[in-house]
């Protein structure tokens, strides 16, 4: 496989006609290498448009939902970030490229490993990688000018809402099969906040996050 030129077609044929057109991501997404946040097993996958499975049941989301995510939610160089569901690592990368600092949190510990080894092999020195369950953690460093989902929420929860500082954006997908929609919630004070609909996708639950009670007549 001639990697560089399967790059190429995933940013053009993928990403580009998802309405993906900000010129900082599209070269964010042609330096920080995909193929080295990939399972080994599934390194053909590396640039499909499609989730490449993780360890434990989990995986990376599509390349045109991350790109997406990361263009709506507009990382400033001086803003602090924290991603939910850490996975490979390669979202906390490209969020890395464009905060002053990323602390992402994983619940699962092998994928916490990963992602923090990957991550030292890339040399990205601005993200902490802590083993933790995003529904119920709250980080020391907060609050964030960014809160990124990296996967499915039932519902936006209100323990991250409250982790925002007035202007800044959470970014995710929620919503329950078939239905899901990618939004971005902006905090406007101390309790405004608006929610955008993005876009129609699904993306696998984040481990941790329940689903809402079902009614029963």
């Amino acid at each position: 496989m001639n990697i560089e030129q399967a790059r190429f077609n995933m940013i053009e044929q993928q990403i580009r006609p998802w309405e993906v057109l900000d010129p900082s991501v599209l070269e964010l997404l042609a330096v920080v290498k995909r193929e080295d946040f990939v399972p080994p097993a599934y390194k053909a996958l590396a640039f499909v448009d499609t989730e490449v499975p993780l360890p434990n049941g989990q995986s990376m989301l599509a390349p045109k939902v991350e790109a997406r995510l990361l263009q709506e939610v507009a990382v400033q160089r001086h803003e602090r970030v924290l991603e939910i569901g850490a996975g490979s690592g390669y979202m906390a990368a490209l969020l890395a490229h464009k905060a002053q600092h990323v602390t992402t949190l994983e619940i699962d510990p092998e994928l916490a490993r990963l992602a923090a080894e990957n991550l030292r092999r890339a040399w990205i020195t601005n993200v902490t990688v802590l083993e933790a369950d995003g529904s119920r953690a709250v980080p020391d460093d907060g609050p964030f000018d960014v809160i990124m989902l990296s996967g499915s929420v039932a519902e936006v929860p209100g323990n991250l809402l409250a982790q925002l500082k007035p202007g800044g954006r959470l970014s995710g997908v929620v919503g329950q099969l078939p239905i899901m929609r990618a939004v971005l919630v902006a905090r406007s004070g101390e309790q405004g906040f608006a929610t955008v609909e993005l876009f129609d996708t699904v993306a696998p639950r984040l481990k941790g996050f329940g689903e809402p009670p079902r009614f029963v007549f």
